[in-house]
């Protein structure tokens, strides 16, 4: 045990070293222009289209800055956890952390450490409100919390218009039960931004009048270690005697497993999915009608007020320490819009 955990350390110390090295010779090479700054972005999963796209929006805004962003970890060979991660960007004294967060003890100490050397770390999506970040770049949970409400009111309505068409009517009808996908790293933290969104759900919920049908919501804990422990957390909800009318899913990884997991048990029409973000699959997802809803996320904005947070910092020694996103609800109704508009700004 001894000896793999000295292992570990010396391996990450080593990253760490040769990162540092390179980093210093950062100006070097790219001869035909010097960078005043160097920042990294760490993610607990790199190849997702929903880091690869705040990425953009952050490195574009970067480079107007004359600063350049590295998403830490797309280029090594061996993958790491973000705490990992962590340790190697403070070990090489970058200029500025823009990190995916969450509340345990270890990322506390890891941001003050960071801190503590004279890091800038600033939150992007997961907060960590104990420690000692700069700033938090995220989405207004309860906004989006009674978005998802207001959608959930709208399948009961559907789903009483079904009833009254049917002869006779099942107890399982007067029942609508609703099961949201929460991560197993997010925390207990009453301002996390997962337990925000629920308590604004179940707020909006409250406030309509369901007529006869009663809301049952429990949460369903997703193993986020990696994309396969997701997927098999969540199918594991169709293995269950009753299988939820309404999925809630919070981010993209959980949205594409779900939709996946309806098809593969052949519930498409059956379980109704609300998803997070707007990927192409599950756009195309909303087109077939496999998935209900989804909230688009402004994930160039994400990137950019990062880059801004951490310049504010910079320039003034102060800065903002919350920064919102813009969201915006995309179904049925105005999906093929939707589509239409990504396919002319991509021509």
């Amino acid at each position: 045990m001894i000896a793999t955990v000295t292992f570990v350390i010396v391996t990450l110390f080593l990253i760490a070293v040769s990162f540092s090295i390179s980093l210093k010779g950062f100006k070097r090479k790219d001869e035909a222009h010097e960078y005043d700054k160097y920042y990294v972005m760490i993610t607990d999963n790199y190849k997702s289209d929903f880091w690869k796209s705040v990425y953009r929006g952050a490195f574009a805004a970067a480079k107007e800055d004359n600063i350049y962003v590295d998403l830490l970890g797309e280029n090594f060979s061996t993958k790491y956890k973000t705490e990992e991660l962590m340790k190697i960007a403070t070990a090489s004294k970058v200029d500025g952390i823009i990190l995916y967060a969450n509340e345990s003890d270890e990322m506390t100490q890891l941001i003050d450490a960071a801190a503590a050397e004279g890091i800038p770390v600033v939150t992007l999506y997961g907060d960590n409100t104990r420690s000692k970040r700069l700033s938090y770049v995220g989405i207004g949970g309860y906004a989006i919390g009674r978005e998802y409400a207001k959608q959930i009111n709208n399948i009961i309505r559907e789903k009483k218009i079904d009833n009254t068409e049917e002869s006779e009517k099942n107890e399982q009808d007067k029942t609508m039960q609703v099961t949201v996908l929460v991560n197993s790293d997010a925390g207990n933290s009453g301002e996390n931004i997962q337990n925000i969104i629920i308590a604004a759900m179940q707020e909006g919920i409250a406030q309509e009048e369901a007529d006869g049908i009663d809301v049952s919501i429990s949460i369903k804990t997703v193993d986020n270690t990696n994309d396969f422990s997701a997927e098999e957390s969540i199918r594991d909800i169709f293995h269950t005697e009753q299988v939820p009318d309404v999925i809630v899913c919070l981010n993209e990884l959980n949205t594409t497993c779900a939709y996946q997991a309806v098809v593969d048990f052949n519930e498409v029409g059956k379980v109704n999915i609300l998803g997070c973000y707007a990927s192409e699959s599950i756009i195309n997802a909303i087109d077939i009608g496999v998935v209900y809803a989804t909230i688009a996320i402004d994930t160039n904005q994400l990137g950019e007020q990062c880059i801004k947070a951490l310049s504010d910092y910079y320039e003034s020694g102060n800065t903002s320490e919350y920064y919102a996103a813009d969201v915006s609800l995309i179904n049925k109704s105005n999906v093929a819009e939707y589509m239409k508009k990504e396919e002319e700004q991509n021509e």
